[in-house]
């Protein structure tokens, strides 16, 4: 069977039960393909460099095959300075994500560039700002010097956002009131991580992104035309989450 390996940061990541409503664009990713195995390797708090010196990408492309996909997704945790994660954007950064986007060709797969979502950040006259700096141009200037495809979620996202305004665009977010939520008793104002509704239509977008590149034939993909409705996403039990989390990182420790 064909697989989408994916590799990036928390807003592509996979959330576990306790997590729930968070949920990331891999998590639901599989909503809008079919006869593909979605594998979602993202973790929370990943950089390009996190993600490589931990084991993760040697993993990916221990199990990747001919002809599989990987959507590469980094950016948010690049500009930490904290925990060894940091990368400049034109220079260290691309340097880590050509390890991923040359790792995947020399096994024969396929390689697409996916800058992140945008962070959902108004000043105070509630103007939208851009709060991954010039990481998603990094990515495409990238993208078009080794001529590997993009799928900007980051334009797409942006846009998004500012359509819908800095009150609107809470309902996208992780924003709930104290006592909405059991795993949130005390509520949360979460400008970084998605709902549901915003997780399904991000990857309804990456999703549409590959059938019009064609990287994929038409009949690995379903419901383009609107969002899969929420119900049908899950959250991964915690157990199963953990098991998950050490069993992808080839004996690398977290």
């Amino acid at each position: 069977m064909r697989r989408i390996f994916i590799a990036g940061g928390s807003g592509a990541c996979t959330r576990q039960t306790s997590m729930a409503p968070m949920a990331g664009w891999g998590q639901v990713l599989h909503l809008y393909t079919q006869g593909v195995e979605v594998v979602n390797a993202a973790r929370a708090g990943a950089s390009s460099r996190s993600f490589y010196e931990r084991g993760r990408l040697a993993w990916i492309l221990e199990n990747i095959a001919p002809g599989d996909l990987l959507l590469i997704s980094f950016g948010h945790n690049d500009m930490r300075a904290e925990d060894g994660r940091f990368t400049a954007p034109f220079s260290d950064f691309q340097y880590y994500m050509r390890k991923y986007t040359d790792g995947a060709r020399a096994r024969g797969a396929h390689p697409v560039l996916v800058p992140g979502v945008e962070r959902r950040v108004f000043d105070a006259h509630e103007n939208m700002r851009r709060s991954l700096g010039v990481y998603p141009q990094a990515i495409r200037e990238l993208s078009r010097t080794i001529s590997v495809p993009l799928i900007d979620l980051h334009d797409f996202t942006s846009g998004w956002w500012e359509q819908l305004g800095a009150e609107e665009s809470k309902k996208v977010f992780l924003y709930l009131r104290p006592g909405e939520n059991p795993n949130y008793p005390e509520g949360v104002e979460d400008n970084s991580h998605l709902r549901p509704h915003g997780a399904l239509e991000c990857a309804r977008f990456v999703a549409r992104g590959m059938y019009a590149q064609g990287l994929l034939l038409p009949e690995y993909f379903r419901n383009l035309e609107a969002p899969a409705p929420e119900q049908e996403v899950t959250w991964l039990p915690d157990d199963v989450f953990e098991h998950l989390t050490k069993s992808r990182v080839s004996e690398v420790a977290e």
